[in-house]
């Protein structure tokens, strides 16, 4: 069978079982299998696969259809132009993610200019940077990546994400410190002072409220990692007590929620001294009062 056969074939075959980007996911999956990018694919309609590529084909399709995330079937996603290693122990980075990271080079420009602004002389930074519930990693080791001055921390409760997370920050060279631990928990363990101080906290934590309905594919996904209470938020509450009950307290904490939630999320900021300054998509940036 011919490509361009099987392009219109399996199309149809996930279309029809209600997957929305069923043509993109297709040549997603030939581009893996072939090592061919999308162009070649399509401008070569009259080029076979082998009768092993048939084959992974055919389980890779079965397992779209039963709404695998295409992230868990490829073993691998895309984050800020880089590739990393996605498992089902893992949520799959999104797109809308990103943010957070574009927010942080923002926020840490402007402070470089507000510094330049009252005329001094010292250098700004480096930042002490921690990514709260880490995941696969994709935030904290892009931001050392993006910001290699930084100092990068990061925290993860699962063992199995913890170890992805590693796996990744190896793999692209990123200087980045893991802790196993609920949230900012494994820095009130530390015995040096100085190593519990976090100049800037990012936090894409569980925020979809429990009766929220979701879609197939997100089902897959660690509950564990989707999910935060009756109304989202709870595990931001806990980190923003931590918070709070710390001597040293970060200027600026980054979050990422869903756009309704972001009312309530500023008003538990405003009750442990911080207050919003940028709100873009998902993201929301806070800042402690002076």
């Amino acid at each position: 069978m011919k490509l361009d056969v099987y392009i219109q074939i399996l199309t149809k075959k996930l279309s029809d079982n209600g997957l929305a980007t069923a043509r993109l996911d297709l040549l997603i999956l030939l581009e893996d299998l072939t090592r061919k990018d999308r162009g070649w694919l399509l401008a070569h309609p009259e080029f076979g696969l082998t009768p092993v590529q048939d084959k992974q084909l055919t389980k890779q399709v079965k397992q779209r259809i039963a709404h695998v995330p295409l992230a868990y079937i490829r073993g691998k996603s895309e984050f800020y132009g880089r590739e990393y290693i996605v498992t089902p122990d893992t949520l799959q980075p999104r797109p809308e993610t990103e943010t957070i990271i574009s927010l942080l080079k923002v926020t840490l420009k402007n402070e470089e200019r507000r510094a330049q602004g009252v005329g001094t002389n010292s250098k700004v930074g480096p930042w002490k940077i921690v990514d709260v519930g880490t995941g696969s990693g994709c935030i904290a080791i892009t931001a050392k990546l993006e910001l290699p001055e930084s100092e990068v921390y990061a925290t993860e409760i699962n063992d199995a994400a913890l170890k992805i997370a590693k796996q990744n920050a190896k793999k692209l060279q990123a200087d980045v410190t893991f802790f196993k631990g609920n949230l900012l928990e494994p820095f009130s363990k530390l015995q040096d002072p100085s190593s519990k101080i976090a100049h800037i906290i990012l936090a894409n934590l569980p925020y979809v409220p429990n009766n929220h309905t979701i879609n197939e594919s997100a089902l897959q996904e660690p509950s564990i990692a989707i999910f935060g209470g009756k109304d989202g938020l709870d595990l931001y509450r806990e980190m923003f007590n931590q918070i709070n009950s710390k001597e040293h307290k970060p200027q600026y904490i980054l979050t990422e929620s869903l756009p309704f939630q972001h009312a309530s999320l500023a008003k538990i900021a405003k009750k442990n001294n911080y207050t919003l300054t940028t709100t873009e998509d998902f993201i929301q940036v806070f800042t402690i009062y002076n």
